[in-house]
């Protein structure tokens, strides 16, 4: 490398691209019904985080970091369980779900077919389900 090559631009250079995840913010109660009937024509996956929990944060980044379904093939909602508590507890009544934190739920015809929970959850298994 000569003196004037150190100011050159490297080709091989990694640029991180940022992922787009497709979340739709679960906030209402009412939700939950919109949520029955669209699992009825495609698959809906809700993400049960704490935003306030060191390991659902942690899971949270490694879910979206392996994320790669396109869109589309499912409808994929995030549920901030600390701001909407209310909403957390209906979820789980609604689909028969003991709660955790963080907590994966797929929906499908109406009702929860899976759920997993702290680092259990992986984006590859939602592939499964479409």
């Amino acid at each position: 490398m000569g003196l004037f090559n150190f100011f050159e631009k490297k080709e091989n250079t990694v640029v991180n691209e940022e992922k787009s995840i497709p979340w739709k913010r679960l906030t209402r109660i009412e939700q939950l019904d919109e949520i029955v009937e669209a699992s009825k024509q495609k698959p809906v996956a809700i993400f049960k985080h704490s935003t306030t929990c060191g390991i659902s944060r942690m899971v949270l980044r490694n879910f979206e970091n392996n994320y790669s379904i396109p869109e589309g093939k499912i409808s994929l909602y995030y549920l901030d369980l600390r701001a909407f508590r209310e909403v957390s507890n209906e979820t789980g009544y609604r689909f028969q779900v003991i709660h955790e934190s963080p907590q994966l739920l797929v929906i499908k015809n109406g009702v929860a077919v899976y759920h997993a929970s702290h680092h259990n959850i992986h984006a590859a298994d939602l592939e499964r389900f479409l």
